[in-house]
């Protein structure tokens, strides 16, 4: 098994997360899908990362559908609640964070445009998404220790991530300022060794 990534994919860094805390042994192939020479689409035909392939050669993408199998090859620390209510939940925070962060990443991709090319309307678009997102992870997250209630899973990994990739990318939104919780969350997530060794270079 190993998995190709980009180390700054947000995505990507929530696989590498998960395998750390399961404590799966998995070498990690850095393959940026945008470089003339990849070979992302050889095991993925959507040219995305992340992809784990399988020791028998088939490949597993997106990252939800990489995190749900991990969480189930291995006992430990499981991150998916096994009970299908809290489950649900778990996934939903999932697909918020998700969801704001392919907003951010649809923004950083447009602006690699030639300006001339670049559709403000379109990013105008992913920030009121990335805004909403924020608010909806705010609320939704309270006085909570955690995302799912009292104990960490798979939820709490998603915000983070998704936090982190705010802070590399979109440095001038203020959400530490304008949601307090969230940044006691983070700040709490960094300090777990599975985020502190993925944190992706500037």
């Amino acid at each position: 098994m190993k998995l190709i990534a980009s180390l700054t994919s947000p995505f990507a860094r929530k696989v590498r997360i998960v395998l750390q805390e399961k404590r799966i042994e998995c070498p990690l192939t850095v393959d940026i899908p945008w470089d003339a020479n990849t070979q992302v689409p050889n095991v993925n035909p959507l040219g995305k990362v992340p992809v784990l392939v399988l020791d028998d050669g088939s490949s597993l993408y997106d990252s939800r559908v990489i995190v749900d199998y991990l969480d189930h090859v291995s006992p430990v620390s499981r991150l998916i609640p096994s009970d299908y209510r809290q489950a649900i939940q778990v996934k939903r925070w999932e697909a918020l964070a998700d969801g704001i962060c392919d907003a951010a990443a649809a923004i950083f991709l447009e602006r690699k445009r030639p300006a001339r090319q670049q559709s403000e309307d379109w990013i105008n678009r992913q920030q009121l998404k990335m805004a909403r997102g924020l608010a909806a992870l705010s609320e939704d997250l309270g006085e909570r220790p955690w995302c799912n209630g009292e104990s960490y899973t798979l939820a709490d990994i998603a915000v983070g991530v998704c936090l982190g990739y705010l802070d590399l990318r979109f440095a001038d939104i203020t959400w530490r300022e304008s949601y307090a919780n969230l940044a006691r969350l983070a700040d709490k997530l960094a300090q777990r060794p599975a985020f502190a060794d993925t944190v992706p270079p500037a």
